[in-house]
């Protein structure tokens, strides 16, 4: 079994394994007359090194072929190799400067963000018996985004040439602070990333001492604004390649507006913390690592619709709680 397909003559499609539900993440690899260009190589597992090390060998090329790593966002899952890479192909590694903040404030000199999530977590309801779990769980990603790469700032809304052809930058906020999309306007083909995904949703969660205040905003208006290009292909994290782009855009739209209504009826009745919407909402079977994604993204949720008026925020006994 072929470990890439090959789109459009010179874009590979690299499913790099992940210890998650998910099961792989999307890398691409672009041919160009210099080199490839590496998108998003994955998370840095030891079972990725050996896929890569046979899918290279498979294709027929080594490390010193690359010739840039380029990232759509800072998330584990699409970063945690690009220092590994860096560091057998000597390739700059490219990213926005707000993901690269991000960067920093996860996996940086005393991982300021985990103990900011911790808090707000207890602010919003989480029992305090998790919060130990939580940090040991956090600490985990440190192995799988080592060794970091030295970053080279990509400016958002620049062109950048991703093998032989140009592709527009263009910023898409929401899933990840900084996320980028690349369009290449003469053959219709938009690298996604995360921003927009096939069957699934991408998370959208809010975190602390993030730039952006109000993610789930964020994230609704620029699928309107990238729902407007002309796409025939698109390329996204997860899943596969696919078509009828702008309708996809809808769809993440609409799922998102009917899940606002549902925690909006929940918070009718009575205030709840966000960690109770996020339980009636998403059940309590999740693992550690899917609750976290979880509560972020109620939060998410709530503080869009406390933004908009629809609902407020009050607090009880140290708890932030929410009522409509």
């Amino acid at each position: 079994m072929s470990l890439f397909t090959l789109h459009n003559e010179s874009i590979y499609q690299i499913k790099a394994p992940l210890p998650f539900p998910l099961r792989w993440v999307n890398s691409y690899l672009i041919r160009g007359k210099d080199g490839y260009t590496l998108i998003d190589p994955g998370l840095h597992t030891e079972a990725a090194e050996q896929f890569w090390e046979q899918a290279m060998h498979e294709l027929g090329i080594g490390f010193r072929d690359i010739e840039q790593i380029v990232l759509t966002h800072h998330h584990p899952d699409h970063y945690g190799l690009a220092g590994y890479f860096q560091e057998r192909s000597d390739a700059p590694v490219r990213m926005s400067a707000i993901g690269y903040e991000q960067v920093g404030l996860l996996w940086g000199e005393g991982q300021p963000m985990t103990a900011s999530l911790l808090r707000l977590f207890t602010r919003h309801g989480m029992p305090e018996e998790m919060l130990l779990s939580m940090q040991d769980h956090m600490d985990s990603f440190v192995s799988l985004v080592s060794p970091q790469p030295k970053v080279s700032i990509m400016t958002i809304g620049d062109s950048i040439m991703l093998g032989d052809h140009e592709y527009a930058t263009l910023h898409t906020p929401g899933h990840a602070a900084g996320h980028v999309c690349f369009y290449r306007a003469e053959t219709k083909e938009m690298l996604c990333g995360d921003h927009v995904i096939p069957q699934i949703s991408p998370n959208v969660s809010y975190l602390p001492g993030s730039i952006d205040e109000n993610p789930l905003g964020s994230f609704l208006q620029s699928l309107e604004a990238i729902g407007r290009y002309d796409v025939a292909w698109a390329y996204p994290g997860h899943r596969e390649p696919f078509e009828k782009f702008s309708l996809r855009t809808q769809e993440l739209i609409q799922h998102h507006e009917s899940r606002l209504e549902l925690m909006r009826e929940m918070l009718l009745e009575r205030p709840l913390t966000a960690y109770e919407v996020c339980r009636n909402t998403f059940g309590n079977k999740l693992t550690l690592h899917q609750l976290r994604f979880a509560l972020s993204e109620t939060l998410a949720h709530l503080i869009y619709m406390r933004e908009s008026g629809k609902i407020k925020q009050v607090e009880q006994e140290a708890c932030l709680y929410f009522q409509a």
